[in-house]
């Protein structure tokens, strides 16, 4: 006879319980203006120290187009200039009262322990708000309209500046003096680091920055007709040197052997040793600037590169000199740029009096 074996029976088993989830954040009303809602931060909630850890690394800030800003003034300013918020963190709920409401709205706005923000805050003295913003875009931007009127036809292009110091330093500067425009080449350090953001004070939301320009790019974000100036500290008028431009805020690169000519009478296009072009050298405070004018500040470290000097050949530009005394080796790069700034903005106002006199001039019969 046949056996069978017996046959077993399998019952599907139960997926295992998921781990019970945490509870939501709260959601309160917010005292400071009834309709504006805000979540509290549960404990343990890590979006906090998350997100400014993303927000200061510039791969995250290049690949994900967000920024961090910290404290009211800058907050507020982006805010006014139609900078995005895509999130704050804030400590007390005072803190939203310096804020406009029709723009923290659009926010996602996170109650956290001051404890907490003082940990991840480049503050000294923190003020217990952060923000991450949407990297702004110059084009869509609004200025205030004090600053647009003010506005001149004078543009900074930075070359190599690589300390966040002094950049802030140039930004606010460029603001102060009613720059139309600033560019920054590839080699600058990034705009939106934290450091040079405290150091701008609230520039970055008065004056288009185009950062991360090549040299080839730059001239397409010039307007039409501009000529372009470069400063440098090597006096024509002191005793001549068999050595290099000295390496500062404007000189030329340090690694080339020769140093750029200053001879007023060499063309724009001639070229001397090395391909660097010979450019008509002046001081800064001799007539330069007319409308529109750009000039160009070389960072500390490596100096005015040969693409600058070339582009303010093309242009006709000239050798603008800060002099210093003798044995000191340059200027520092902020420095040297608000001395240039102003002064060319003293020049533009002054041609541009002269020229509202003579309108101004009776015509003879």
């Amino acid at each position: 006879a046949l056996r069978r074996s017996p046959v077993r029976v399998l019952r599907a088993e139960s997926p295992p319980e998921s781990p019970p989830q945490p509870p939501p954040p709260a959601v309160e009303r917010s005292a400071a203006a009834p309709g504006l809602w805000y979540e509290k931060a549960a404990p343990g909630d890590r979006r906090l120290g998350k997100v400014v850890t993303l927000a200061k690394s510039k791969k995250f800030r290049d690949n994900h187009g967000k920024v961090l800003l910290e404290g009211h003034r800058l907050i507020k300013d982006a805010l006014e200039a139609g900078a995005v918020p895509q999130t704050l963190f804030f400590s007390t709920v005072g803190h939203l009262k310096l804020l406009p409401e029709a723009e923290i709205k659009r926010a996602s706005l996170v109650k956290v322990k001051f404890e907490d923000i003082k940990i991840w805050s480049d503050l000294v003295t923190p003020q217990g708000l952060l923000g991450i913003f949407s990297k702004p875009d110059p084009a869509k931007m609004s200025y205030p309209a004090a600053q647009l009127a003010s506005s001149l036809p004078l543009l900074l292009i930075c070359d190599n500046i690589r300390d966040p110091g002094n950049l802030g330093t140039i930004l606010r500067s460029a603001a102060g003096a009613g720059c139309h425009k600033v560019l920054l080449t590839k080699g600058c350090v990034d705009p939106w680091e934290p450091k040079v953001l405290r150091a701008g004070m609230g520039a970055h939301f008065r004056v288009p920055i185009v950062p991360n320009l090549d040299w080839e790019s730059v001239p397409t974000n010039l307007p039409a007709g501009i000529q372009v100036c470069v400063a440098d500290n090597n006096d024509p008028d002191a005793p001549a040197r068999n050595t290099a431009l000295p390496r500062g805020a404007a000189s030329a690169p340090a690694s080339h052997k020769t140093a750029v000519k200053s001879s007023p009478r060499a063309a724009p296009d001639e070229e001397g040793a090395a391909g660097i072009p010979e450019l008509p050298a002046q001081h800064y405070y001799e007539d330069w600037a007319r409308a529109p004018v750009a000039v160009v500040i070389g960072g500390e470290t490596h100096g005015l590169s040969v693409a600058a000097l070339q582009l303010a050949a093309s242009t006709g530009g000239k050798r603008l000199i800060i002099p210093v005394v003798p044995g000191v080796d340059s200027l520092n790069s902020a420095i040297a740029a608000g001395i240039m700034l102003f002064e060319g903005k003293r020049q533009l106002l002054w041609r541009h009096k002269q020229e509202d006199d003579r309108q101004k001039l009776p015509v003879p019969g």
